[in-house]
């Protein structure tokens, strides 16, 4: 394969050597014969080099993780609309005159994880945690027509305390989706600081998180008798997604 035709690809964040996108479109590659495309890490510990990392020969396409969903938008040469709403960048797309777009694919991994897990009781959902990742999810909950109250360590405007959810907060609230890493490997035993003993088998936990397979949230859940799952199928889906926008 001659070196005009190869295609890169990367995910752009800062400490990603656990990086579930590196691996999973290196499986994909060479599953699908795809020899020659490459996926590698750009680990950054700050985007003043960013414009460089944007000249690699070959690239073509950018997921971007933690922390710098947000800190690359300004950055970018245009934003579709549906990331200037969410507010946040995960997929980086080249154009062919070498401009670069920013897209949000979580919202499409995360609405097509947690579908199939909705059912009629669940009209109000709380989301733990108001970083990056959170605003897909409000995004995408919103869309679903779900009403949303944040929960974070500190109460603001949008956002109430742990120590605030009531048994009848969590009572109307049968969703409720983790956005924080608590519970991440190696932490495996950490979790929202929530009364777990309120749920319900009404209730659904849903985990961003990946790894460990079943976290401490879950496992939480899963005693009470609600519906739990992890944040790998939201992951695989938002991967898809960006693929697509880079093959457009």
């Amino acid at each position: 394969m001659s070196g005009k035709n190869k295609q890169r690809f990367g995910l752009l964040g800062r400490d990603i050597d656990y990086s579930f996108s590196r691996a999973y479109f290196s499986d994909k590659f060479e599953r699908e014969k795809l020899l020659h495309c490459t996926y590698e890490n750009f680990d950054l510990l700050n985007l003043n080099n960013f414009n460089e990392t944007i000249k690699t020969p070959g690239l073509k396409g950018i997921n971007v993780t933690i922390p710098y969903k947000q800190e690359v938008m300004p950055l970018l040469d245009d934003l579709d609309e549906v990331s200037k709403a969410i507010g946040a960048v995960n997929t980086i797309v080249f154009e062919a005159d070498g401009t670069t777009k920013g897209y949000n694919t979580d919202h499409i991994g995360f609405t097509n994880s947690i579908s199939p897990l909705l059912h009629k009781e669940i009209s109000d959902a709380l989301i733990l945690g108001t970083g990056g990742a959170s605003k897909a999810i409000l995004y995408s909950l919103q869309k679903l027509g779900i009403r949303t109250q944040y929960v974070s360590r500190k109460a603001t405007e949008t956002a109430i305390r742990y120590d605030q959810v009531t048994a009848d907060c969590m009572n109307t609230h049968k969703l409720i989706v983790n956005c924080t890493p608590l519970g991440t490997f190696p932490k495996v035993e950490e979790k929202p600081n929530l009364d777990y003993s309120l749920l319900t088998s009404s209730h659904v936990l849903f985990d961003l998180i990946y790894n460990p397979i079943e976290t401490a949230f879950m496992k939480e859940g899963a005693a009470y008798g609600a519906t739990v799952s992890n944040g790998l199928a939201m992951l695989k889906g938002q991967a898809e997604a960006s693929w697509k926008l880079w093959n457009n």
